[in-house]
Parts: structure tokens; sequence; C-alpha cells
């Protein structure tokens, strides 16, 4: 059963809307997305805010923009140009939606970002927010946000006891939003309203004393801020143990490209893979490159250990300096391969994973010493 909204009379709705605004005019941030009522530009900078702090996005969103000025160029760009300059950000399908979505909208719509919603929710990894918000900031069209910021602002305003990190939760917190929104300044509100969580309405330690809602706040009045938002715990995340094997011939190393699809889509690679039950790193380090590049290897020596994080899992990654001894490159799996100078090496778009033990190779060389 989906919890009703909360009871917001006209008071009510204009007293939020008129504080909102006016707190954002003197505290909103001076971010270089808003410097701009470019929709190309606004549309970059929302997708790299997903999953990413703003402090992180902003070095990222300059560089792009720099490299990518419009959307024809972004779309006439090499797709691995294009991962190379989101190396680091994670996420990668969100640059490949976008690159897609460019050639859409430069091959269909004439060069023109879509100012229909449902038109624009139809490209590539458009959704709801990134439809919401470009639509609303670049274009003033009365389409209310909910993110993560939005969420965590107005459960703790109407107390209201959604779990915020369920699916279902979207369109509750939707509901709650499309009433409050500000239809003649849609794209002021909604960058208001998350900027209000952002930077006050913080998951911890909220500046309460520092809110223009707390009149409003229902949270505040019963004293029961910290209880909001509600969140369900989840299951802790399973770790996977993995090895890679920097494959040496001839002055170079061996690297592979992984399918476009899926997870690190388009990256570039060490080869390896998950060790399996009964296995020694090195064991698995030298099956996985025999069936994904059909080369026989020895392992060497151990280069590093490397801990990374993903959304939904962990790996403890063994990397392993190894030779060469025969056989032809037949590719299982990867889409591509290539033998690289380490020197060379960063050319190439590289997981976050991959990055962490990049300096050592290249501090190294080719035989797995410092110079």
């Amino acid at each position: 059963m989906t919890p009703a909204r909360p009871e917001m009379n006209t008071k009510t709705i204009r007293a939020i809307r008129t504080a909102l605004t006016q707190w954002f005019a003197v505290h909103q941030r001076k971010l270089p997305w808003r410097q701009t009522r470019d929709p190309y530009a606004i549309w970059v900078s929302e997708v790299m805010l997903q999953q990413t702090q703003v402090k992180t996005a902003i070095p990222y969103f300059l560089d792009f923009m720099a490299a990518h000025p419009t959307i024809r160029e972004l779309a006439n760009a090499n797709l691995e140009t294009i991962l190379k300059s989101w190396q680091g950000l994670g996420y990668y399908a969100r640059a490949r939606n976008l690159h897609k979505a460019a050639g859409i909208v430069v091959q269909e719509l004439q060069g023109r970002i879509p100012e229909d919603y449902k038109t624009f929710l139809s490209l590539p990894g458009v959704g709801n927010y990134i439809a919401s918000a470009v639509q609303s900031i670049a274009f003033d069209h009365p389409f209310a946000v909910v993110d993560g910021n939005v969420k965590r602002v107005l459960a703790r305003v109407f107390t209201a006891e959604t779990p915020v990190n369920t699916s279902a939760s979207h369109r509750v917190f939707q509901d709650m939003a499309d009433p409050l929104l500000d239809r003649k300044n849609p794209g002021t509100f909604n960058q208001a309203l998350m900027e209000l969580g952002a930077l006050v309405c913080t998951p911890k330690s909220p500046r309460c004393r520092a809110c223009p809602l707390t009149a409003n706040c229902r949270a505040l009045r019963q004293a029961r801020v910290q209880a909001f938002p509600v969140r369900i715990k989840k299951k802790k995340v399973s770790t996977h143990p993995v090895a890679a094997g920097i494959v040496r011939h001839a002055g170079r190393v061996l690297i592979t490209r992984r399918k476009l699809n899926g997870l690190l889509g388009g990256l570039w690679e060490f080869p390896g893979g998950k060790v399996k039950q009964g296995e020694t790193p090195e064991t698995t380090c030298a099956r996985e490159i025999l069936e994904e590049t059909g080369l026989e290897i020895r392992v060497d020596t151990k280069l590093t250990r490397v801990r990374h994080a993903y959304t939904h899992f962990k790996i403890e990654m063994d990397v392993f300096y190894c030779t060469c001894l025969g056989g032809e490159i037949r590719l299982d799996g990867p889409i591509d391969h290539a033998w690289v100078r380490p020197s060379d090496l960063e050319n190439y778009p590289f997981p976050r994973a991959n990055l962490k033990f990049l300096p050592m190779i290249q501090k190294g060389g080719i035989l797995g010493k410092p110079d």
C-alpha cells in the first residue's frame, strides 16, 4: 500500500517556495554549469553528478567541455577518447550512453536537444531525474526533480516514513515534490531544493539552525531529525578474490579491451579474472590469460594486491608480472588487444582498479624493477 501524500496547504507551499528560493539566491555555490543556459552543458553536468560528488565532478566537467564543447563534437568523437576523458569518474555506462545519445540527437534531431520531456526521456541514459533536471533548468519546463538530496529534505520536512533506498520510494517522493514545485521558476526551485540537501540538510550533522525551512520542518519540531530519512539496512557486500597478469613480450605488455556493454564496458585492462575455489591466484592468472587470449604464460613475481569497491561488491586483486611463453592471440571475451610500452599505457582508458597499480608498472618498467 502506497503511503498517503502529506497534506500541503497553499500557505505552506508558498512559504517553502519563498524561503527556499530566497536562501538559494544568497547561498548557492558558484558552479560552472550554473553559469550557462546551454542545455548540452547542463545535460553533461547532470550525467556526471549522478553517483559523483560535486567537487569531484567539477574538473572532469571543465576538461570534458573543453574537449567536446558542442554536442556535435561529442557525437563525432571516438568512444575510446570519451572513456579516456571519463577515466577515474566511474560508472562508465554514463559516458557510453551520453555518447550514444549525442549521436541520436545529431543524426535524427538536427543537433537540437529535445525540449519535449518524453522525447528527451527516450534517449539512452536519460531517466526521470536527468529529464526533469535538464528540462527545468535549461528550458524552464515545470518538472520536479527527485534525487537523494531531495528525498532527504522532504523526508525530514514531512516526516515521511517511506524508506528512501527502495525502488518504490521514487513515486512517493515524486508525489511530494510535484505540488511544491514553483512552476514559474522550476529550474531555480529544483536547484535550491537539491542545494539545501547538499549544504544544510546533510545526512549527518545537519545544520538545522541555518536551514530556511525550520518553520515547516516536522522532524525538527518533533526533535527527530536524525530519524529521517528512513533507510532499509543493506546486506554486507561480498569480496571476490581476483588475479591479473602483466604479460611481457619484446619490451611491451599485453592489455585487452572489455566488451562495450556491461560493467566497465569499452575499457582496457590487464587480463585476468576471478579466483576459483581451490585455486591459487597464480594458477588463476595463468588459466584466465590462456582462456581469454590463447597465450601460455609463466607467472614470475607478484607486483601488488589491490583492493577496490564497486557498487554491489568488492575485489581483492593480486597482480603478477608474467612472461609470454608462446601461443597465438585468440580472444575469448575481450574484443581487442594491444601490446603496449609501459610508458604508453597512459594513452588508454583503464578501470580505477587498474589505475591503482599503473604507476608501479610505469616506474618499474618492463622488468618490474625501478630503474
